[in-house]
C-alpha cells in the first residue's frame, strides 16, 4: 500500500473516531478558532487569510500576548554582574559546533540568535510553555493558513557584535550556507521542503514550503536558522564544515572573550547588546561573564568545584551525588546542593545498537544482548537507588504509551494494516525486562538470552564462543567515551562481562574525546552509550532523528533505525489536525519505538541535581522546560564578595 493511501485512509479513521469523541473535536475546533483570533490579526491579500502575529504557534494559541512585558518566570528586577563557571570534562579542539570536524562546546553557539528566540545554546524561551515561539530578530510575522511560506520582518536595530546590522541578507545567507556545507542529514532534508527563500529588502525575508507536504514545524524551523554574519564569511573565506578556533560576530547578549582549548572557554556580556530592552530578554542574560573550565577526567573535575575553582555542578554521577557532597563547604552552608524538578522528558539515553551490523540486524540477537543489562542490581550497587527504569521515548508524559492502544491511536494503528504486528494492537507498550536485584548475573535472563541466540543460528562452540553456520564468531565492538565518570564506566564494564558470558566476543572499546566523536560521526561501532531525542508533540526533526530517509548517514540517528511503521506513524503526526490526533499519533509513535528496538533503556531521574555556590539566586519556581541556569539565573554580589572574603572561592 502506498504511503499517501495509508495516510489517507488514518486520516479518514481518525475523523471518524473524532465524530464519536465530539467532545475532543470540538474544544480542538473551538479552541483553534478563538486562539486564532488572540495570536494575530487576519486580513485579505491576494484572496488568502493571512495570519499576523508576534509570535508562532502551529494551533494559534500563544501564551503571551503582542504587549507582554516579559515572561512570567523570571525576576524582572534581577541585578546585572557577577560569574558563573561551570566544568567540561574530556578534549575540545574547535569552536565549530557545524562542522563535522573536531569537538565543540556549547560556549561556541550561545553568541548567536534566531528570528525566533531561543535560550543561550537552542534550549526553550519562553520556559513555561511548549510548541510556541516568540519575535527576537524579527517584529512580526505573517503566513497564510496554508502554511505555504512564511515572511519575517525584521528588526532594523539588530547589530552584530561588530555593530555591523543583522539583515534579511544574513539571514538568507545562513540558510544556504547550512544546505551548502552543513550536515547532510539537515541539508537533505530541508532542500526536499524549502525550495526557496527571498530577501525582499533588507529587513523583510520570505521562505516558501513545497507543496505535498507537511508543513508542520517549518515555520519554526526557517525562524530558528542562526543568525551569521555574511560579511565575515565573505571577509575570511571561513567554511562551516571545518574545524576552526575563530568565531564570527554574533548578535546575542554574550560574545567570546578568551579561548585556550586546552583549559577554558570566556564568554562575556556585551554590554553594547541591541536587545537587551526586549521584553524577550527582560529578566535574562545576567552574568556578566560565563566561563567553562576543561577537566581531563570526572575526579579532576569534582576536586576542583570543591576547591572554588568553577562555581556550578550538574551531577551527573549518581555515586557522587550520593556519597561525595559532604565536604565542609557543603557542611558550612557555602555550597548549595539542591533537587529541582525537570519537567522535560528524559533524553532516550542507552546502549544503542548499531543497525548496520550484520548480527544486530536479527532482533533475537538484539534482546539477547539487552539480557545483559540489570537495572535492579545496577540501580542499587552502583547508582545508590537514585534512579528509576526508562521505558519510553517520551517518559512520564500524556504521550507516553502504556495500556493497549485504544481510540484514536488505536483507529490510526488499524489504519496502517500489515505494518502493524498484532500484539502492538492488543498488548500493552513495550516494557524492559526485570532483573535479580541481588545478583549482577540473572541465571534466568542469561537463559532466556542463551536460547534467543540459539534460534537466531548463534551456537556455542567447544571454546565457549557463539558461531554461525559459517563458522564466524559474534564479534561485537562497544565504542566508549574514556572522558566518562568511573561510575558509568562500571556500569558499561559489568554489561559487557554480562554479555561476555552468553558466548559473545565483545569489547568495551575506550577512547577519548575526539576519537568517540569522529567515530560516532562515521558509524564505526556495533554498540554505542548514546542518546536520541524525547518528544512531546510532532514536527519535522523526528523525521531527521527517527526515519528512512536519511538514515544511512544521518548524525541525529545513530542506529541507522529506518522502519516503514516508524516512519508512516510521523508522517501521520504531521498531517494531524487537532492536538488530540497529534498526542494519539506520536503516543502511537513511543509505543513502534518501542517496539523496534533499536536500544536498551536505562535510568533516568525526574530531577536536576545541582550544586552551586551559595552566590546564584533563581526564580522561586523553575519553568518546566528549562533548568536556566545560563540563561535567567543572577549573581548576589554581596554573597560573592563574602565568600571571597572567607576563601571559599578563589
Amino acid at each position: 500500500m502506498q504511503p499517501n493511501r495509508r495516510r489517507a485512509q488514518a486520516q479518514a479513521r481518525v475523523k471518524e473516531t473524532r465524530n464519536k469523541h465530539i467532545l475532543w473535536g470540538g474544544l480542538g475546533i473551538l479552541g483553534l478558532l478563538a486562539t486564532l483570533a488572540l495570536a494575530g490579526m487576519a486580513r485579505a491579500e491576494r484572496d488568502e487569510n493571512i495570519i499576523s502575529s508576534h509570535g508562532y504557534s502551529f494551533y494559534g494559541d500563544l501564551t503571551y500576548p503582542a504587549d507582554y512585558s516579559h515572561f512570567d518566570y523570571v525576576n524582572p528586577e534581577a541585578p546585572k554582574g557577577g560569574e558563573l563557571a561551570i566544568a567540561f570534562v574530556g578534549t575540545l579542539d574547535s569552536m565549530n559546533a557545524a562542522s563535522r570536524q573536531g569537538r565543540a562546546h556549547l560556549f561556541s553557539i550561545m553568541m548567536y540568535e534566531s528570528l525566533l528566540g531561543e535560550a543561550p545554546g537552542g534550549g526553550a524561551a519562553p520556559a513555561d510553555t511548549y510548541g510556541e515561539y516568540y519575535c527576537l530578530l524579527c517584529e512580526r510575522l505573517e503566513y497564510p493558513e496554508d502554511r505555504s511560506w512564511v515572511k519575517f520582518y525584521m528588526r532594523p536595530e539588530a547589530r552584530f557584535s561588530d555593530g555591523t546590522p543583522v539583515t534579511a541578507h544574513d539571514i538568507a545567507f545562513s540558510h544556504n550556507l547550512l544546505l551548502d556545507q552543513g550536515f547532510k542529514s539537515y541539508a537533505e532534508s530541508v532542500r526536499r521542503s524549502i525550495p526557496k527563500v527571498e530577501v525582499l529588502d533588507d529587513h523583510t525575508i520570505k521562505f516558501y514550503f513545497a507543496d505535498g507536504i507537511s508543513r508542520r514545524s517549518l515555520i519554526e524551523q526557517v525562524g530558528g536558522v542562526p543568525a551569521w554574519s555574511k560579511k565575515w564569511y565573505e571577509e575570511t573565506g571561513a567554511k562551516l564544515n571545518e574545524s576552526r578556533l575563530e568565531n564570527s560576530p554574533g548578535s546575542g547578549a554574550y560574545m567570546v572573550d578568551t579561548v585556550d582549548i586546552t583549559r577554558r572557554i570566556v564568554l562575556k556580556r556585551n554590554l553594547d547588546y541591541w536587545g537587551k530592552d526586549l521584553p524577550f530578554n527582560v529578566g535574562r542574560n545576567n552574568l556578566d561573564s560565563m566561563r567553562v573550565e576543561l577537566f581531563g577526567d570526572s575526579a579532576a573535575s569534582f576536586e576542583a568545584f570543591k576547591a572554588g575553582e568553577y562555581t556550578f555542578r550538574l551531577e551527573g554521577d549518581s555515586r557522587i551525588w550520593a556519597t561525595q557532597y559532604d565536604f565542609p563547604k557543603i557542611e558550612s552552608g557555602a555550597v548549595l546542593k539542591r533537587e529541582l524538578r525537570d519537567g522535560t522528558p528524559p533524553s532516550p539515553t542507552g546502549i544503542i545498537f548499531n543497525l548496520g551490523s550484520d548480527a544486530l540486524k536479527d532482533r533475537r540477537v538484539r534482546e539477547a544482548i539487552a539480557f545483559g543489562y540489570n537495572f535492579e542490581w545496577t540501580n542499587e550497587s552502583l547508582q545508590n537507588g537514585l534512579f528509576k527504569q526508562r521505558a519510553s521515548f517520551s517518559q512520564g508524559t500524556p504521550v507516553m504509551a502504556d495500556a493497549p492502544p485504544e481510540g484514536i491511536e488505536l483507529d490510526i494503528l488499524q489504519s496502517l494494516g500489515d505494518l502493524v504486528p498484532e500484539a502492538m494492537l492488543t498488548e500493552p507498550a513495550r516494557m524492559p525486562h526485570t532483573s535479580n536485584p541481588e545478583t549482577l548475573r540473572d541465571r534466568r535472563n542469561l537463559r532466556k538470552a542463551m536460547r534467543l541466540l540459539d534460534d537466531a543460528g548463534w551456537q556455542v562452540g567447544d571454546d565457549g564462543l557463539r558461531r554461525n553456520a559459517n563458522g564466524e564468531v559474534l564479534k561485537l565492538n562497544f565504542l566508549f567515551n574514556s572522558a566518562s565518570s568511573p561510575t558509568l564506566t562500571g556500569v558499561m564494564e559489568n554489561f559487557v562481562s554480562n554479555v561476555s558470558n552468553m558466548g559473545i566476543d565483545i569489547t568495551l572499546e575506550r577512547v577519548d574525546s575526539s576519537q568517540f566523536t569522529a567515530r560516532r560521526r562515521d558509524r564505526d561501532y556495533d554498540l554505542l552509550y548514546d542518546s536520541y531525542a524525547a518528544f512531546l508533540g510532532t514536527g519535522t526533526g523526528l523525521s531527521q532523528w527517527y526515519g528512512s530517509e536519511d538514515a544511512a548517514y544521518s548524525l541525529f540517528n545513530p542506529a541507522g533505525l529506518a522502519s516503514p511503521l516508524v516512519d508512516e506513524l510521523i508522517d501521520i503526526s504531521l498531517h494531524a489536525e487537532t492536538r488530540e490526533e497529534e498526542q494519539a499519533a506520536v503516543m502511537a509513535l513511543d509505543r513502534a519505538l518501542r517496539h523496534e528496538f533499536f536500544v536498551v533503556p536505562l535510568w533516568y531521574s525526574p530531577n536536576h541535581w545541582v550544586a552551586y555556590y551559595d552566590m546564584f539566586e533563581h526564580p522561586a519556581v523553575i519553568p518546566p522546560y528549562n533548568l536556566g541556569y545560563l540563561d535567567f539565573w543572577w549573581v548576589n554580589e554581596d554573597k560573592a564578595a563574602a565568600l571571597k572574603a572567607s576563601g571559599a572561592l578563589r
